[in-house]
């Protein structure tokens, strides 16, 4: 089989930094000797300044803030006092998009917490390339409208727009989480400002595996833009102690399989080129890559 001369750019963008130490070091990794090129960054950390030192030393990773209202404590103490039934913590993604839906959680509240984790990440020296957020909650069409708003006062360029592509066999819980997003979907494509990549990885979130990107990767069109989305770490018991989170993350299984010659070789073969946001600029109604990358990279 031939060898093809050209094919797609592909952003690879680890979810999650700042989760737990072991997924932060797992994701440094991944870039470090793999085939990550972005990161989300969950900047409500309560270690966040050691997190942000670390991810300020790997210059070749672009960093995007991971927008959260599902997982620790809230920065703003609107959020941290009314929501979370005197914990002080975010609770689970039914509850705040139920919350969200029912109007019981204000946009504008929302829009203050998401401001703050933000402005944290600039604060600590990390310049911010694109947004999304923790479960797709941005995607809520209140929420969505958020999103642009912040992106547009904070000057940051993109905004995941993830889509539902079915690439052989999903898990139930996979396709039921594609249905809502293809649902959403359609609702915001109508109010996008920007293009965006289009979107891998959602039916293989939190277990993507070497399969899916021998399924995936051929598809991908020569000259299209495409984002992988992807969660490796390391794992620790010692920090990870809620026993239900590895049921739904394989951190140290997706970084082998990112940091593979396996993975590696498949770009390769397929003609497909890493890129980050960096490296992108929107041309008219469409995202393109940077004339200087393409000629760079030819």
């Amino acid at each position: 089989m031939a060898l093809q001369a050209q094919g797609a750019y592909l952003i690879v963008n680890a979810d999650d930094y700042g989760y737990f130490r072991c997924v932060s070091k797992g994701i440094l990794r991944a870039a470090a000797e793999g085939i990550v090129t972005a990161t989300g960054v969950l900047s409500n950390a309560t270690d966040f300044a050691e997190h942000a030192a670390r991810l300020r030393e790997c210059d070749a990773l672009d960093v995007g803030v991971h927008l959260n209202l599902t997982d620790g404590v809230p920065l703003t103490a609107k959020l941290r006092n009314g929501l979370s039934r005197g914990t002080g913590r975010f609770p689970g993604k039914f509850r705040m998009a139920g919350a969200i839906l029912a109007g019981i959680v204000k946009t504008e509240d929302v829009q203050h917490e998401w401001r703050a984790q933000i402005e944290r990440c600039l604060d600590n020296g990390l310049p911010l390339r694109f947004l999304n957020s923790h479960e797709h909650l941005h995607m809520l069409p209140s929420l969505f409208a958020v999103t642009r708003v912040l992106a547009k006062d904070y000057a940051i360029p993109h905004i995941r727009f993830p889509r539902s592509r079915l690439f052989g066999k999903s898990r139930s819980g996979s396709l039921f989480r594609g249905a809502v997003i293809k649902a959403l979907e359609s609702i915001n494509r109508h109010h996008a400002d920007t293009p965006s990549a289009q979107f891998l990885g959602l039916e293989t979130s939190g277990k993507l595996d070497l399969p899916y990107l021998q399924r995936s990767l051929p598809r991908l069109r020569a000259g299209e833009i495409y984002e992988l989305m992807c969660h490796p770490g390391e794992f620790d018991a010692r920090e990870v102690t809620d026993t239900r989170l590895p049921r739904y993350h394989d951190w140290e299984g997706e970084l082998a399989v990112l940091t593979s010659a396996a993975a590696r070789a498949l770009l390769d073969h397929h003609g497909i080129r890493l890129i980050g946001y960096r490296h992108l600029e929107v041309r008219g109604d469409r995202l393109a890559v940077r004339r200087e990358t393409a000629s760079a990279q030819h």
